[in-house]
């Protein structure tokens, strides 16, 4: 029995310690030089298709900066939302993590709830629980990060919840919302949900500020910023890129797919793992060989280049009567405003010019020579009238 409750009392100690572990000095001091720290309130977003995981904070004028980006280990399924319970999706679209939802004693290390399903995933009958953020690198459906850098971002939420941050936002995306990527994905079946998504991140890209969300007819809503000005630079960013997305398309980028056997991994992870790099259990390490095959559905065309454009001030000297180029000129070429008054010298001296050129195509048979017929004697033409 003492036996037992001195591992008891070692096991909880050890949990004590990795939930309370601090924040790295190196990562203190990212944020120290955005000019934040460990108490302000944070926003996390993730991207699956580039398996990344990004952590930012608000700084002292009250504007979320990015501090650090972290390479996810493992996720699962493919790009779009998890719908039901077992279909391995990690899901995407914006969603509110509690004190509450952070788990000390997670089987994963570290973990916290993502707050999978959200009003949006309930409005469209989505089904699923415990989607979360841990440790290891097996997935389910989960964002696996491995113990470490699960234990580094359990301890940058835990101080913001310390600095008084009710909850904070997780943003979920496919991939990152770029103009690029928008166009790119135009022909997927999810593109629609991905518009409203990228409302979202436009507008938290623009302000700086956590967008309020709101779900209504079965879409996300998001309420404008009290601040005049940053409404004013969130629309402007978001017609942009809606006018980018359409001049790609217009100039033929491809439109592809990316398929995934199960999830995917980051690169860095990948390396890592080459060199035996422990990371805990791995889900279906064979999937991972076929993670992130595009599919054309579109080839890409490229426009041809417009003609050029020559500035009528250019073209109008090239040709003028002091241009440089009248010395590349044939040297017996007189140019019409160089020809004098006398009409019937240039009429002379049109016809010797074509004269000769006359003669010497009916000598070399290039064109017969002309024909000459004597007209009828006036006789003749009275007399046939």
């Amino acid at each position: 029995m003492i036996g037992l409750l001195i591992v008891a009392l070692s096991d909880a100690t050890a949990r004590a310690d990795k939930a309370n572990a601090p924040i790295p000095a190196s990562t203190l001091a990212l944020m120290a030089a955005r000019g934040t720290d460990a108490a302000a309130p944070i926003v996390v977003r993730a991207y699956k298709k580039e398996s990344e995981i990004e952590v930012w904070k608000r700084n002292a004028a009250g504007r979320y900066v990015p501090i650090k980006t972290y390479p996810i280990c493992r996720w699962s399924g493919q790009l779009g939302p998890k719908t039901k319970t077992g279909d391995r999706q990690t899901p995407e679209g914006f969603y509110t993590v509690a004190k509450s939802q952070m788990n000390p004693n997670s089987r994963y290390y570290l973990s916290f709830d993502v707050g999978y399903p959200n009003a949006y995933d309930r409005a469209h009958g989505s089904t699923g629980s415990a989607v979360m953020v841990h440790g290891v690198c097996s997935s389910m459906g989960c964002f696996a990060m491995t113990d470490a850098v699960a234990g580094e971002l359990f301890s940058i939420a835990r101080e913001a919840f310390s600095g008084g941050q009710r909850a904070f936002q997780f943003q979920s995306f496919p991939f990152r919302m770029t103009a690029a990527n928008m166009a790119r994905h135009r022909t997927d079946p999810n593109i629609a949900f991905w518009r409203q998504l990228k409302e979202g991140s436009d507008r938290f890209e623009a302000t700086g500020e956590e967008p309020v969300v709101s779900v209504s007819g079965g879409r996300y809503v998001f309420a404008p910023s009290p601040d005049p000005a940053k409404e004013a630079a969130f629309v402007a960013l978001h017609k942009d890129e809606t006018d980018r997305i359409a001049t790609l398309v217009e100039e033929g980028a491809a439109a592809v797919r990316t398929t995934y056997s199960d999830g995917g991994q980051h690169a860095f992870w990948a390396a890592r793992i080459r060199q035996g790099f422990p990371v805990g259990d791995i889900s279906r390490p064979e999937a991972l060989a076929y993670a992130g095959q595009e599919v054309v559905l579109i080839p890409g065309r490229r426009r041809p280049p417009p003609p050029p454009s020559v500035p009528e001030a250019v073209w109008a000297a090239w040709i003028g009567r002091d241009s440089p180029s009248l010395a590349v000129r044939t040297a017996d070429f007189v140019p019409p405003y160089e020809v004098g008054t006398d009409r019937f010298a240039a009429r002379v001296a049109r016809y010797a010019q074509t004269w000769t050129s006359l003669t010497r195509a009916a000598i070399e048979a290039e064109m017969p020579p002309p024909e000459f017929t004597l007209s009828q004697p006036s006789i003749e033409k009275v007399a046939q009238r």
